[in-house]
């Protein structure tokens, strides 16, 4: 029993591919803006960077296929997500990328608190797409089996020492010649 607790209890991974598109900025210290427009359920038999369509100087392009990986340590972020008014998946691409965009795809994931930390490091695009049913429904289905739920606890501090940082009085060597 203990092995199928653990083999159900595993990391588990669901193939999403990645839409981008990519448009003329209108700035002059960009040529082009690139936006996530579409997480698709499953892995999608294309080449990465291939074009979709072609509107004038705006092209939609497949950025690649990749696995959102959930683990059971993370449910309670994960449930948060499914409770939220509108689920995300949240797709980040980095600079550096070898394809005609200059960016690749690092990841997909529906866990907000990676999202957020992908959101600080500065250089990553970062955007929160509309949750695929199929994603929600698998995402539900493994948070439903591995979901703990844990008492919330708020770590109770001492009671502050408002002496604790004041000057304190060195002793003289002959004594006290202060008086005091």
């Amino acid at each position: 029993m203990s092995m199928d607790r653990g083999a159900r209890r595993s990391r588990q991974r669901f193939p999403v591919g990645v839409v981008v598109e990519r448009r003329p900025a209108r700035s002059r210290w960009l040529d082009h803006v690139l936006t996530v427009t579409a997480v698709l359920p499953g892995a999608v038999g294309r080449p990465s960077w291939s074009e979709l369509a072609r509107l004038g100087d705006t092209v939609q392009m497949f950025a690649g296929t990749v696995d959102i990986h959930v683990h059971p340590g993370d449910t309670r972020n994960y449930k948060d997500n499914l409770e939220a008014p509108q689920p995300k998946v949240y797709v980040v691409l980095r600079r550096g990328g070898g394809g005609p965009s200059g960016w690749r795809l690092l990841l997909a994931t529906v866990d907000p608190a990676e999202a957020q930390s992908h959101a600080e490091c500065g250089d990553d695009l970062l955007e929160a797409l509309p949750m695929p049913a199929p994603v929600r429904d698998w995402l539900a289905e493994f948070v439903a089996r591995n979901h703990v739920e844990r008492p919330r606890w708020k770590r109770r501090r001492d009671d502050a020492d408002p002496e604790a940082l004041a000057p304190r009085r060195r002793p003289h060597a002959d004594g006290d010649r202060h008086g005091g």
